[in-house]
């Protein structure tokens, strides 16, 4: 069994429920606000105005608009024969990159205000006077927003500091109320740890089998306010993120591949939601990644710019930094971008310049946002009104022993297990979906399955692997279809057992099996009995001549296809010749395995290929 705690007994049991009895009613603190903004230059109307669908527009329609804009100069086609084409100047070139993850912990509270944390209620509706800023007030550590932090950490193998503190990192920004934002730069929560990356994590070839990243700390720091452009020149702000509490997990520069730095952060992500410490992923903005790049020549540990050494590894090139990259894409493609032209730069003679670099979806190379800071610009300096974190070795150890199992250790159980038996790319995608909720669906499926068929000793070897199947494939394709989120109420875990029962033991057809799920997926209230009956969908298997002789008429009339299968070995079209022998019969008489078989033989195929 999967020792695999709910999300809903972490947050309440370990982090509470808070109710915000602080925010902005006081018309005081609401005239504070406007001549806050009024001193930054904000044109903005109302700071209590809703986010509508026009001002913001959604991540996954950005993908989509992307991917249609793609398709429109080219096709996939030609980007993917173009990211094939390895560049010949990686020979000489070396690519070196270091991440760091800032990710929304998932608490009640706000990390220095009683307010609750808030990102899909109206703006500046959780808000308190501590959080904009206002005179007079002090920050206030609530205890249990370090719980899903200490979980993090251990989860990504660090040391946990028996004593860390918190620290004023100084910039002026308008989402930035108190003019420095609280965070831990002398001494972080936790220490030196690492993530190993599997070849079927999506490293890059080049990596091997594995690699293990180092990383260098995680700390405790808060957000910033969310700003919503209105162009030309108007910006709102939403108060409700301020002082939500982030971690940031900072990588030591052992990556050397854009592909590997992607599935870092992917496979961060999907610890972070396993073990719930986190409330959402990139697709929804609760996790944002910033990239710190450098090239040098291969075998030079000396360096290309003045800046040859960061997070302790030396021989670097100067680095720029890529802020706020918001998907494993961005992620990616930036990196790409930002290391061709540091080639480019360096190839030409000129030399790297330290700063902070944007970019944009869709973009074919990264802007220059501003000269990058450095620690004397930020002014460091200890919170001189917070206290040190005093973390006992009592409370690490109980979190240690009830942190839910992480995705490598589930995965490797879904493959080596018998009672599963899934393939790893199998296995990965079915913990990686739905927070999950899918993972859950698919667990109790197969209990269910073993229970039903407990007597029938010959199909219990393939319970998990079909079962898989279904949930993943046919069940996520109607999802898919309907664009739709997951649900497990559209065919309930009992309807969907029932299917793949029948189907194992012969009483229905693979067609049939796939026309009960739609039909049920589709809202009807049936039973799977009751529509099998009604319908007449029960297998009545057709004779050896009857499959012989439906065979016989479809090699007849498709003779290209014949000549293709025989003479130039394109067996996979036999498959297109199942099909119609499905198409063409009357619902619940053929079977697929059945007429592939027949098929072969009459084409003179071995079976077993």
């Amino acid at each position: 069994m999967f020792s695999r705690p709910s999300s809903s007994l972490y947050r309440g049991a370990a982090q509470g429920r808070y109710v915000c009895q602080a925010c902005l009613r006081d018309v005081r603190v609401r005239r504070q606000l406007v001549a806050n903004a009024q001193c930054l230059q904000l044109r903005s109307r109302s700071l209590q105005t809703t986010t509508t669908a026009e001002e913001v527009t959604p991540y996954r329609k950005q993908l989509k608009d992307e991917a249609k804009k793609k398709k429109l100069e080219g096709g996939p086609k030609a980007s993917k024969k173009k990211s094939k084409t390895k560049d010949p100047r990686l020979e000489k070139w070396e690519l070196t990159v270091g991440i760091e993850i800032h990710a929304e912990l998932n608490t009640a509270r706000k990390l220095f205000s009683s307010a609750a944390t808030s990102s899909s209620d109206a703006p500046n509706t959780h808000v308190a006077v501590f959080d904009v800023a206002f005179p007079g007030t002090q920050p206030h550590f609530q205890r249990e927003t370090l719980i899903p932090a200490l979980r993090a950490a251990i989860a990504l193998n660090c040391i946990i500091q028996p004593k860390s503190s918190f620290d004023r990192k100084h910039y002026f920004y308008q989402d930035q109320p108190a003019g420095y934002q609280i965070t831990q730069y002398y001494e972080p929560f936790a220490k030196d740890g690492h993530i190993t990356l599997f070849d079927h994590d999506g490293i890059a070839p080049e990596d091997g089998k594995s690699i293990t990243i180092g990383i260098k700390q995680i700390q405790m720091e808060q957000d910033t306010a969310k700003t919503i452009q209105r162009p030309p020149s108007t910006h709102l702000l939403d108060f409700n993120r301020v002082s939500h509490p982030l971690i940031e997990v900072i990588t030591l520069p052992h990556i050397h591949h854009p592909s590997t730095a992607a599935a870092c952060v992917r496979k961060i992500q999907a610890i972070l939601k396993t073990i719930d410490a986190v409330t959402a992923g990139m697709e929804l903005g609760g996790l944002r990644a910033d990239v710190n790049v450098s090239v040098r020549e291969r075998h030079n540990t000396t360096g290309t710019g003045p800046d040859n050494s960061y997070y302790g590894v030396t021989g670097l090139g100067q680095r720029t930094e890529i802020k706020n990259l918001s998907s494993f894409k961005a992620v990616e493609d930036a990196i790409i971008a930002e290391r061709d032209r540091q080639i480019d730069v360096l190839e030409a003679g000129g030399i790297i310049e330290g700063e902070t670099r944007g970019w944009t979806l869709g973009s074919k190379e990264t802007r220059k946002l501003r000269g990058k800071e450095g620690e004397i610009d930020y002014r460091y300096m200890p919170d001189p009104d917070l206290g040190p974190v005093i973390v006992g070795d009592d409370v690490v150890q109980a979190l240690r022993d009830t942190l839910p199992e992480l995705p490598d250790d589930i995965a490797s159980k879904l493959v080596s297990s018998v009672k599963y038996g899934l393939t790893m790319k199998d296995a990965k995608t079915m913990v990686a979906l739905d927070d999950g909720e899918r993972l859950d669906y698919y667990l109790d499926v197969v209990q269910l399955l073993h229970k039903d068929l407990e007597n029938d000793t010959a199909l219990q070897g393939s319970i998990g692997r079909v079962a898989g199947n279904w949930v993943l494939h046919e069940l996520g394709g109607l999802f898919t279809t309907s664009e739709e989120g997951w649900t497990d109420t559209k065919v309930m875990s009992q309807n969907l057992t029932s299917i793949i029962s029948q189907l194992l033991r012969r009483q229905i057809t693979g067609r049939t099996a796939k026309l009960l799920i739609a039909t049920i997926f589709h809202g009807d209230q049936r039973t799977v009995n009751q529509i099998i009956e009604e319908e007449n969908m029960t297998l009545r298997p057709m004779s050896r001549e009857d499959y012989l002789a439906t065979a016989k008429a479809l090699l007849s009339e498709n003779p290209d296809v014949v000549q293709a299968i025989k003479e130039k070995g394109q067996h996979g079209k036999i498959m297109f010749l199942v099909g119609q022998m499905v198409r063409r019969s009357e619902e619940g008489t053929v079977e697929a395995k059945t007429a592939e078989s027949i098929l072969k033989e009459l084409l003179e195929i071995p079976r077993d290929e």
